[in-house]
């Protein structure tokens, strides 16, 4: 590997496939519309860690970087992608539509299918620890279930919000 990593550099291509390596990178650092939604995201994340804070007193690096709770990270993300689609490529552009379907799939999802696995999950937790209190035994699955998975659809509207202003922020101030 190295002998070919010396050939290339010593061949000049070393230079050509960093070249646009380094184009590729420079174009994703550049792209608006990645970064407002990627930012959406951390702003909700953050938002989540203080949430469970100022609720629990204690720091959680699973509310910082996990699914539920308020708001919905997933929602701010795609809510700012599509706003920045819209306002990047026009609100008419093939990229905003797509960006709009996906939206509207992930909030329904969020707010539905994973809302229920949650409530499944707390479910199915409660009766594994009355099995186990009522037999003695333990279950051969010993890992809970984890029960923040969804969001309610107030936080799914506060994600979208976060994710409108995250969107129209960038925009001006970007």
């Amino acid at each position: 590997m190295a002998a070919v990593l010396f050939f290339c550099v010593k061949d000049s291509k070393i230079f050509t496939v960093g070249g646009r390596l380094m184009n590729v990178i420079l174009q994703i650092i550049g792209n608006k519309i990645l970064i407002s939604g990627v930012l959406a995201w951390l702003i909700a994340q953050v938002c989540k860690a203080i949430n469970n804070v100022i609720i629990t007193g204690k720091f959680s690096w699973e509310r910082l970087f996990g699914d539920g709770g308020m708001p919905s990270g997933h929602s701010a993300t795609v809510t700012a992608v599509m706003v920045s689609a819209g306002l990047y490529c026009g609100f008419d552009s093939p990229v905003f539509a797509v960006a709009a379907i996906l939206a509207i799939i992930v909030m329904h999802d969020a707010m539905n299918v994973r809302l229920q696995s949650g409530k499944q999950a707390h479910l199915l937790n409660v009766m594994a620890e009355s099995f186990e209190r009522l037999t003695g035994e333990d279950l051969p699955n010993e890992e809970k279930l984890k029960e923040l998975l969804g969001h309610t659809p107030l936080q799914v509207v506060a994600g979208f919000g976060l994710g409108l202003l995250v969107a129209i922020v960038f925009y001006f101030v970007g």
